[in-house]
C-alpha cells in the first residue's frame, strides 16, 4: 500500500530567508520546542545537515509507539530549497512500512518576493498485511512544527529588517 499527504502554510518573509532555517539543523530545535509533548531530544549523529546527515528523534516518556527512531537527509537542495528525510530505523519501520520520507519544499510566492509557501509532504509505503498502520500517518506533528518555524522565521526576521 502506498500513500501520501501533505499541507501548505504561507509565511511571510522571503523564501531565501524561510531556507535559511528549513535547510539547517535548526529545524531540527525549533521541532522539539514545537513538539515538546512527544519529543524529548534529537541528536545529529552523523554529519552537518546536508544531504547523509542522520539524526536520532527520542519521543517522550509515555508516548505510544518506539522511543526512538533514525532519519537520513537524503536530499538537501539549495538551489531548488528541498529537503527530504527518509526513516532508517525504528519509528513507522517497526510497523510494517517499508518507506517512510518526509518532504520540505520552500517555494517563492510569485510576485510576492517578501512572502513564501512551505509545502511538506509525507510519502510513504506499508506492507499489506499492516495496511491498517497507515491510519497512523498524521501530517498534524508537522503541520506544528511548520507553525512553529513560521512564528519563528517572521518574528526573526522584521526583527533584523
Amino acid at each position: 500500500m502506498v500513500g501520501k499527504v501533505w499541507e501548505e502554510k504561507e509565511v511571510k518573509v522571503p523564501a531565501s530567508e524561510a531556507w535559511k532555517l528549513y535547510g539547517s539543523l535548526l529545524l531540527a530545535k525549533i521541532m522539539v520546542e514545537a513538539l515538546s509533548d512527544r519529543l524529548s531530544k534529537v541528536e545529529v549523529i552523523e554529519g552537518d545537515g546536508s544531504a547523509g546527515t542522520i539524526l536520532h528523534i527520542f519521543l517522550a516518556p509515555g508516548t505510544a509507539g518506539p522511543a526512538s527512531y533514525k532519519e537520513k537527509y537524503t536530499v538537501v537542495d539549495d538551489e531548488r530549497r528541498v529537503k527530504e528525510a527518509e526513516l532508517v530505523e525504528g519509528g513507522f519501520l517497526d510497523l510494517g512500512f517499508t518507506l517512510y520520507r518526509v518532504r520540505l519544499e520552500v517555494i517563492e510566492k510569485e510576485g510576492k518576493e517578501e512572502e513564501c509557501i512551505v509545502r511538506v509532504t509525507i510519502e510513504y509505503e506499508v506492507k499489506e498485511e499492516a495496511a491498517a498502520n497507515a491510519a497512523l500517518v498524521s501530517i498534524e506533528p508537522l503541520v506544528a512544527i511548520m507553525q512553529a518555524a513560521a512564528d519563528y522565521l517572521t518574528k526573526s526576521y522584521t526583527t533584523n529588517v
